[in-house]
């Protein structure tokens, strides 16, 4: 069976969820060469070549380590490599995934003061600010944040909380979940003072899923020399030493890792910063077309919009559930539901990795002659106002 789908339909699929994300055909051919010896010495020179390559798409100088695992493998690494169990974290519950991360922290024997917030901004830098001040002591020992939270488009702006760090002369670690973002958004590890990024191949790396990555800072691995929770599998410290041969010290994954090195080529051929600029277009194009419809994005400030995806608000009495599910039936397109306490209540138009301007107008059209078959108020005409920003014309 080389595709499944619930019914059978010859039509092209439309994936438009905000990850994972499309895979170009030049990383699926990458992945389909033959696996090699993952002891021999063209495997050596080919991770020594991968692990420089992938430091520049985090925009850091130090190393990077990667786990065959998903970004939730590359949360626990980050967590059980810096802190002991008792510590104290700070976490800002921006979405769904922030939640999430919160949860596993408590499971590991971490307390996390958790800062609430309405999912319609990215973190509170004010409250962490107050927290941290507060914090005499520095039992406080990191503050985790999400930089871009898939459940809600809101993106954290991780170079204040940086600074809200420093002004409050406060050691804690800074750990930054990217895993929607790194590839997508512009993301600087070592300018905003990162001690541990995460990240997973899914989204912006334009990968399937099966690859997770922290970025580490000198801060970061010496905690990691003193701290207390329990690790194997997701210890640095093999992994460092290992991977300063370009080898693995367990089996890695071979063929991913043949895609990561394709797309990490794609990426840096197009330019980071050209990257960066095509998301924040198709974002903002899909921003324009979504309020001339008469709708509101989940994301209520301007200054935490993200590039990656765009979460719609339906009116009350609609249910966006009913609307994905009307648009998969008849135009074959795959739109994000809602998360947590946003379920039915938006859908998620993601517009990341492998993305141009006509695969956002086609959906963008899916969207709108979705809305019209399912009987929901809207004003018809966004896919041309996006097209017309698109064009150069707004």
């Amino acid at each position: 069976m080389a595709y499944f789908q619930s019914k059978p339909d010859s039509r092209r699929h439309f994936l438009h969820i905000p990850g994972p994300s499309n895979v170009p055909d030049r990383v699926l051919r990458a992945m389909d060469n033959p696996t090699m010896d993952h002891r021999g010495p063209d495997f050596g020179a080919m991770g020594k070549q991968l692990l420089a390559k992938v430091r520049k798409v985090f925009q850091t100088e130090g190393p990077v380590v990667i786990y065959p695992a998903s970004g939730t493998g590359a949360w626990e690494a980050a967590l059980v490599n810096t802190l002991s169990p008792g510590d104290r974290v700070l976490m800002c519950e921006t979405g769904w995934f922030a939640h999430l991360w919160n949860e596993m922290a408590e499971r590991l024997s971490i307390q996390a003061d958790f800062i609430k917030t309405d999912w319609r901004r990215g973190a509170d830098v004010e409250q962490i600010a107050e927290r941290l001040a507060a914090d005499k002591g520095h039992a406080i020992k990191a503050v985790c944040v999400v930089h871009n939270e898939t459940s809600t488009g809101c993106t954290s702006r991780i170079d204040e909380v940086r600074k809200a760090i420093d002004d409050a002369g406060h050691p804690a670690l800074l750990l930054v979940d990217t895993i929607s973002s790194l590839g997508s958004m512009d993301y600087r590890h070592d300018e905003w003072g990162v001690d541990v990024t995460v990240s997973g191949s899914q989204k912006g790396l334009m990968l399937p899923p099966g690859l997770s990555f922290n970025a580490i800072s000198a801060k970061a691995i010496k905690a990691s020399e003193t701290a207390k929770l329990t690790r194997s599998f997701w210890d640095w410290k093999p992994m460092l030493a290992a991977n300063a041969t370009g080898y693995f010290p367990y089996t890695p994954a071979t063929n991913m890792l043949y895609a990561l090195d394709t797309a990490l080529d794609m990426l840096l051929e197009e330019g980071l910063q050209n990257v960066f600029a095509r998301h924040d277009q198709v974002a903002e194009a899909t921003r324009r077309c979504v309020r001339h419809w008469g709708f509101e994005t989940q994301c209520q400030d301007p200054r935490h919009f993200s590039s990656v995806l765009t979460a719609v608000r339906l009116p009350e009495g609609h249910s966006a559930n009913a609307l994905r599910a009307t648009i998969l039936e008849k135009f074959n397109m795959s739109l994000g539901n809602g998360l947590g306490q946003l379920n039915d209540k938006v859908f998620r138009i993601g517009h990341l990795g492998d993305i141009s301007e006509l695969q956002l107008v086609g959906a963008l059209a899916g969207v709108e002659m979705g809305l019209r078959a399912a009987g929901i108020p809207h004003k018809a005409g966004g896919v041309q106002v996006a097209m017309e920003y698109l064009g150069g014309n707004a």
